[in-house]
């Protein structure tokens, strides 16, 4: 097994943020809670029915990756006795800077959404779940709270610097006092979860835009993006050997429109280690959407779009993605245990040039859906999709080459 293989995107010490049209339209101004009200004025006490109503009519979705719908979440939590509220700041995908981003530079809007929730829930408290792996985001949300006066209590925990440290249930298990990973669950958080209470966990992300919404209104949330998906999300753009930079997006979209381009058969890797790869000429006409994005194959997933170094190789970096992934898991059922690590053998024999397409299809069909967490899950569709992306850069290794580094003018 390859417990102990780094990560190849290291984690970001520094985070360019762009200023956008909403969650980040306050950058310049700074992070501070004067500022922050300055812009949007106190913090509104929305009913839960008045709060359901407005994540509903937007068809809000949490930004963590699942894209759940925001307003079930919130029936089931509000369904169940003393509810607890969570703003999962964890952040364990390396190529991701977003929930950073938000930290550093509108704390506070995260914190309203969290705290206009609880309230409209009646719940006493707001767990803070900080990073512990980025020491900037988590020391700039230490100081947020202590600039807030809130009714509701805010309580602070640092997550392990793992890359399942952020997953729902192994959350709950370091708000329990337990080691900080995934364990099997029978019920979801928002039904039973911290200390058997229905919990209501998202991402940062997904607690601005709950913030923003409550703050500015209905009507303001719905001038950015499309009439069936209306609104903006974050972007995470990481590059080899650059600091990641993210930018506020509006639904629909076109990647092309946004980001750097790049050579058309220049590929790229989007949703993060648990996304998956598609090329440039592909993805730069596409737009940003959760629904029209998972139709092309393509999770935006975490908002990642990350590109490999101009004279590196996918497979290559496909296998050290997997060797990290493999020695990241809890360790807790076979198919983390076993086939992770069967996983990463089969692509880093493809990366040599042997043919294991039918040993990845086999694996495949072994971890999906078979796992604790979907952690095998997201390593098998991002695996997958390298076979089925890129061909060509699969069948060169076969026959001794490699595409990527023969057309960036480099010898295999």
């Amino acid at each position: 097994m390859t417990g102990s293989a780094a990560s190849p995107v290291p984690i970001p010490v520094r985070v360019g943020v762009h200023p956008g049209p909403a969650l980040l339209a306050g950058v310049a101004d700074g992070p501070s809670l004067p500022a922050h009200r300055a812009r949007y004025g106190d913090l509104p006490t929305p009913t839960l029915d008045e709060l359901h109503r407005l994540v509903s009519a937007v068809g809000l979705r949490g930004r963590g990756g699942a894209a759940f719908p925001f307003a079930t979440k919130l029936e089931a939590a509000a369904r169940g006795r003393r509810p607890v509220v969570v703003v999962n700041l964890s952040e364990g995908e390396p190529a991701s800077a977003k929930d950073s981003a938000l930290a550093l530079s509108a704390p506070h809007l995260v914190l309203d959404g969290a705290v206009a929730t609880a309230r409209a829930l009646g719940a006493r408290e707001v767990h803070l779940v900080l990073p512990g792996d980025r020491p900037m985001a988590r020391l700039r949300m230490l100081a947020a709270v202590d600039e807030r006066h809130d009714k509701v209590r805010l309580r602070t925990h640092t997550a392990d610097p793992r890359f399942v440290a952020g997953q729902a249930r192994a959350v709950v298990e370091l708000m329990s006092g337990r080691t900080n990973l995934p364990v099997t669950a029978w019920a979801p958080e928002a039904v039973e979860g911290y200390r058997r209470r229905p919990t209501l966990l998202s991402n940062a992300e997904t607690w601005a835009q709950v913030g923003r919404l409550v703050l500015a209104g209905e009507p303001a949330y719905r001038r950015l993006g499309t009439g069936a998906e209306p609104g903006t999300t974050l972007l995470t753009h990481s590059r080899h050997g650059a600091d990641p930079e993210v930018r506020e997006v509006p639904f629909g979209t076109s990647f092309g429109d946004v980001l750097p381009p790049l050579p058309a058969g220049a590929a790229v890797l989007v949703g993060g280690f648990h996304g998956a790869w598609t090329t440039w000429g592909l993805l730069a006409g596409t737009p940003v959407s959760v629904p029209g994005m998972a139709a092309a194959g393509l999770p935006l997933g975490a908002g990642i779009v990350h590109v490999p170094a101009t004279a590196g190789c996918p497979l290559g970096f496909t296998s050290a993605v997997v060797d990290y992934l493999a020695g990241q898991s809890a360790g807790r059922c076979g198919p983390c245990v076993n086939g992770l690590p069967a996983l990463a053998d089969a692509v880093r024999a493809a990366w040599q040039g042997r043919d294991t397409a039918a040993r990845v299809d086999e694996l495949a069909g072994l971890l999906t859906r078979r796992g604790a967490c979907a952690h095998p899950d997201g390593t098998v569709r991002m695996v997958r999709s390298l076979f089925t992306a890129l061909p060509a850069e699969v069948a060169a290794h076969r026959d001794g080459a490699c595409v990527a580094t023969t057309r960036a003018g480099v010898a295999p």
